[in-house]
């Protein structure tokens, strides 16, 4: 069930729910309400928020036991979200979903509290699916990693966005720190993103 804030104010104070609450925060409307639609079908109390001030208000509310927060939105950072979560209540797991992967953000979000960490586009099954890795005992002798290698061509342009979105999307200086001429970068920019 998603959560409509003004219905909750009518409830009886000693409601006890039963089923798992999940606060999901990204600032993709579209992205947002889908994803909260399809953990809702799946028996999860949802809150959705667009940006991180609104998320850490329904968490001072009411603590989910699950986060989904997207790195890249608007006044706080995804990042500041994960530790402003933890400092409300150190329980909730949080997961990251962000279309900007990078290794560094990965390990940065990890060293905040984050439970994992998980590239867009995601449907409501990867999410969970990454809930659950997150708490499985680490790699032991012999089983091997169950996932997707990205190509070559989807890791450059992954890492091409990236530092584009790191100047602030200043084509020519992005074009410097990546140590290729702004003309090819452009034409890199053209190209959809490879599968």
């Amino acid at each position: 069930m998603i959560r409509d804030e003004a219905k909750t104010e009518c409830e009886a104070p000693g409601d006890q729910r039963s089923v798992p609450s999940i606060l999901l925060v990204d600032d993709d409307d579209a992205l947002r309400e889908r994803l909260g639609r399809a953990l809702a079908k799946r028996g999860y109390e949802v809150r959705l928020a667009s940006c991180a001030d609104q998320a850490v208000r329904l968490a001072e509310e009411d603590s989910p036991e699950m986060a989904v927060v997207d790195l890249r939105m608007p006044g706080m950072s995804g990042l500041e979200l994960i530790g402003r979560l933890k400092e409300i209540d150190p329980a909730t797991r949080i997961l990251v979903l962000t279309g900007y992967g990078s290794i560094a953000t990965a390990v940065d979000a990890m060293r905040l509290g984050a439970s994992n960490y998980l590239p867009k586009p995601a449907d409501a099954d990867d999410i969970l699916a990454a809930f659950d890795r997150a708490e499985q005992p680490p790699l032991q002798g012999g089983r091997t990693i169950d996932h997707d290698v990205p190509s070559l061509a989807r890791a450059e342009w992954e890492h091409i966005h990236r530092v584009l979105a790191e100047c602030g999307h200043n084509i020519s200086e992005a074009a410097r720190r990546l140590g290729v001429h702004r003309r090819s970068l452009q034409r890199k920019l053209r190209k959809l993103a490879p599968e």
